[in-house]
C-alpha cells in the first residue's frame, strides 16, 4: 500500500496547504506594513523620527493605505462582479485591483512626502519606492503575469540589504536580511507549488523589487549638482 495516506493524509495537499498559507501570510499588499514595524521598532538608530511612542501612526497609515483600501476596493470589485476571483489567477483581471493599489500607495506617499509630521527621510523613500513597485507591476501585467509577491518579497530583501550594506543599521539588521532571503526563496517556491507562476515570473518579480529598491536609494544617495 502507498504510503501517500498512511497517516491520514496527502503530502501534496499538505504542499499546497502550506504554500497557500505562505502565500497569504506574505501577500504583497502586507509586506509593506511588516517592513514598516522592522525598521520602526527592530532595527534601533535607524528611524530617529517620529519619536519611538508616535511611531504606531507611521506604521499604521502604511497597514491602512497598502493593505485595507486595496483589500476593499478588490472586494468591492469582486462583489460587483467585476472579478471573479480575489486571488486575480487571470491576468486580464489584474488591472483595476492594481489601479486601486497604485492610487492607494501613491496617496500614502504623497502624505509620507507632504505631511508636517516629521517623518525621516526613509520611511518617505520607502513608501514612495512601494507606489513604483506596484505602478510597474501594474504595467507589466498589462501583457505579462509577473508575481507581485515575488516583487513584494525582493523588495523586502533589497532593503534589508541596502540598510545592512549602507550602515545604517546595526548587526540586527543581518539576521533580518537573513531571514527574509530564506523567506523569499519559500514565497518563490509557494508560487509555484500554487502553479500560479513560471519560474520566469517569480525570478522576474524577485529581480524587480530588488533592482527598484537598490534605483531609488542610488538615486538618494546620489551627488546631487
Amino acid at each position: 500500500m502507498s504510503c501517500t495516506f498512511v497517516f491520514g493524509f496527502n503530502p501534496a495537499s499538505v504542499k499546497n496547504f502550506l504554500a497557500l498559507a505562505l502565500s497569504v501570510i506574505f501577500h504583497p499588499l502586507l509586506v509593506p506594513s511588516y517592513l514598516y514595524y522592522i525598521v520602526c521598532y527592530q532595527l534601533p538608530g535607524v528611524v530617529l523620527y517620529p519619536l519611538l511612542p508616535d511611531r504606531w501612526l507611521v506604521v499604521g497609515v502604511a497597514f491602512g493605505f497598502t493593505f485595507l483600501l486595496p483589500t476593499l476596493c478588490t472586494s468591492g470589485l469582486y462583489w460587483a462582479g467585476v472579478i471573479d476571483s480575489l486571488e486575480l489567477y487571470d491576468r486580464r483581471q489584474r488591472t483595476l485591483p492594481f489601479l486601486a493599489a497604485a492610487v492607494c500607495f501613491g496617496v500614502a506617499a504623497w502624505l509620507f512626502l507632504r505631511t508636517g509630521f516629521a517623518v525621516d527621510a526613509l520611511l518617505r523613500y520607502m513608501m514612495a519606492g512601494m507606489a513604483m513597485a506596484v505602478l510597474l507591476t501594474l504595467l507589466i501585467s498589462l501583457r505579462w503575469k509577473i508575481s507581485a509577491h515575488a516583487v513584494g518579497v525582493g523588495g523586502a530583501v533589497g532593503l534589508l540589504a541596502l540598510l545592512q550594506l549602507s550602515g545604517l543599521a546595526d548587526q540586527e539588521a543581518l539576521w533580518w536580511l537573513l531571514g527574509s532571503i530564506l523567506l523569499a526563496g519559500a514565497v518563490l517556491s509557494a508560487r509555484l507549488q500554487l502553479q500560479s507562476h513560471t519560474p520566469a515570473q517569480v525570478w522576474a518579480g524577485l529581480a524587480l523589487g530588488i533592482s527598484l529598491v537598490v534605483g531609488v536609494g542610488v538615486g538618494v544617495a546620489w551627488p546631487k549638482g
